[in-house]
């Protein structure tokens, strides 16, 4: 009897050790593939900021992605301890100028996907070359990025407050960085020889407060919103937020017409170029009646503005697109990508 005790005894103890050989691993298993690849754990993504955009920081306790962003399976850290472990890792480039000796000196792992992202211009963006050959991915403003992060977008039957604020202003502008060979500065100078514009910012030594900002534009009834450079897809706050979520009509000085069309109704904006001279301009404007100004507004009964200010929102968004995206993909002219310029 006492022997089949023990028998029952070393057959449970050897259950037991199989069973805890088996969960290892399949714990195993979802780290690395056969291949010794990187895998998911629960197919979560795990994504790596390698640099925080502008070194500001910001909060990722909790599950952000789900909890803020209803983004499932998807974990960010900051913490290069979990380099291993990361199925993507994203540099924004300025720091990635700035720091690129503080690049991961190890070995990459095998399916670790590296993300390159930037909200700058191609203007705006140097020493691109020596990355060639570098990124599996781009996130930037431009649609044709494998993460598309727009500054903002348009959104099928968004709520948006109804700005109730009194007109008593013609055209505002909001400028910080101010120069005298930029396509808008030459724009600026005839348009405001015809036209007064009240100008803030920086450049102007009027800087608004974040929480003055629309409080004071939604005063006008237009707003300049000129981009810094003439780019594909290049369409930042200056439309999104200063001039749509402010409840003024756009003046747009940035890519084609048709560039825009691509992302907001032809009927929400006036752009510079409808015009032969910022002259001609300055008369349609003086001419617009009350009916006809309403008119450029008429996209609110269908849409909303969504304003991406966020960079944690914009991190999730990988995970949203991860299954779809290329495993094999790498650029090796990622400067010549970028510099393209086929507007569309």
């Amino acid at each position: 009897m006492a022997v089949a005790q023990r028998l029952r005894q070393g057959s449970t103890l050897g259950s037991v050790f199989v069973l805890a050989t088996l969960a290892w691993n399949i714990r195993f298993v979802l780290f690395f593939d056969s291949k010794g690849s990187l895998a998911s754990s629960h197919n979560e993504i795990t994504i790596l900021i390698w640099h925080w955009p502008f070194h500001k920081p910001m909060n990722l306790s909790g599950n952000v992605c789900f909890n803020v962003y209803n983004v499932k399976n998807c974990r960010l850290t900051d913490d290069r301890n979990m380099f291993n472990n990361s199925n993507v890792v994203i540099f924004h480039h300025k720091e990635l100028d700035n720091d690129s000796h503080q690049l991961p000196t190890g070995p990459r792992p095998s399916q670790q996907m590296w993300v390159w992202a930037t909200l700058e211009s191609p203007s705006n963006t140097k020493g691109l070359s020596k990355w060639n050959s570098t990124f599996n991915w781009t996130m930037t403003y431009r649609e044709d990025s494998d993460i598309f992060v727009p500054y903002g977008q348009m959104v099928p039957n968004l709520t948006m407050a109804l700005n109730a604020t009194i007109k008593t202003g013609l055209v505002s502008w909001v400028v910080s960085n101010y120069h005298k060979v930029q396509e808008r500065a030459k724009f600026y100078k005839e348009f405001s020889s015809y036209l007064k514009v009240d100008v803030f910012g920086k450049a102007s030594r009027k800087p608004l407060c974040s929480s003055c900002l629309l409080p004071m534009l939604s005063k006008y009834l237009f707003y300049l919103a000129l981009e810094n450079s003439v780019h594909k897809d290049y369409i930042t706050e200056k439309l999104w937020r200063n001039a749509f979520l402010a409840g003024a009509i756009p003046i747009v000085l940035g890519p084609p017409r048709e560039n825009y069309e691509k992302f907001i109704p032809p009927d929400s904006f006036i752009h510079v170029e409808d015009f032969p001279s910022p002259k001609h301009l300055v008369e349609f404007l003086i001419t617009i009646t009350p009916k006809r100004y309403q008119e450029f507004f008429r996209w609110r009964k269908a849409y909303g503005v969504k304003v991406y200010t966020d960079w944690r929102e914009r991190f999730c968004m990988i995970c949203s697109k991860y299954q779809s995206l290329p495993k094999s993909k790498v650029y090796t002219d990622i400067e010549r990508w970028f510099n393209s310029e086929n507007v569309q």
